[in-house]
């Protein structure tokens, strides 16, 4: 007695490249750069999207599209904008072909830096920084390090956002009128501007990412 054996129909070759980005995908990523740009010089006139309507013409329900990045702006609809916010037309692709910054800083090579906590004996090791971008947007990322050297200092203010990140060690950390147990895995997002910073010093030696964010005109 002849056992017919089942063989497996071929999987056809896969030959598609998962990088390749299609013509109408391209055409998607242009107009939203050129949304972005829209938006971000029409928030640096410090105009609304109404007013932007009243002075060009344009219907406050096209120009939400074109912000958001689902119509693709003819060329004179791209030239009444660029005039209403004395920008050049060309401004408006900024985003979409320029050179993007990367910057990779290798395992105990952050520059060492001096912030107001200095004094208190707060190590700060800045892990990379990129100035002018299109966002609009300064990132600066620390790594903090508490010691038994080290002291509480709850009384920070700056501008911008703030993320904290915990990696080791246990911190009370202080933001306005709360306080926070963070311990290793625990994240702290806020407002910076409020009095912030570590109010007890639970577990040394302690580490955390410290990862500001504010506008570049600051």
């Amino acid at each position: 007695m002849t056992i017919a054996k089942k063989i497996a129909p071929m999987k056809p070759a896969l030959n598609q490249d998962p990088h390749k980005v299609r013509p109408d995908e391209r055409e998607k990523v242009l107009e939203v750069a050129i949304g972005r740009e829209v938006r971000a010089h029409r928030r640096k006139k410090e105009i609304t999207v109404a007013d932007l309507s009243q002075i060009t013409g344009l219907s406050i329900g096209m120009l939400s599209k074109i912000e958001n990045g689902n119509t693709s702006p003819s060329l004179t609809t791209l030239q009444t904008l660029a005039n209403a916010l004395s920008v050049p037309l060309t401004s408006f692709f900024r985003g979409f072909e320029e050179h993007r910054e990367a910057v990779h800083t290798k395992s105990g090579e952050g520059v060492e830096m001096d912030r107001a906590g200095t004094r208190a004996n707060h190590q700060y090791n800045l892990l990379g920084h990129i100035g002018s971008n299109a966002s609009g947007v300064i990132v600066e990322p620390y790594l903090i390090t508490l010691t038994v050297e080290s002291d509480v200092f709850p009384t920070f203010q700056h501008a911008g956002i703030e993320t904290i990140y915990m990696l080791e060690g246990e911190v009370d950390y202080r933001h306005g009128d709360n306080v926070y147990p963070l311990k290793p895995g625990d994240t702290l997002f806020f407002d910076a501007d409020a009095p912030h910073g570590p109010d007890r010093l639970v577990k040394l030696p302690s580490r955390y990412l410290s990862i500001i964010s504010y506008p570049q005109d600051h």
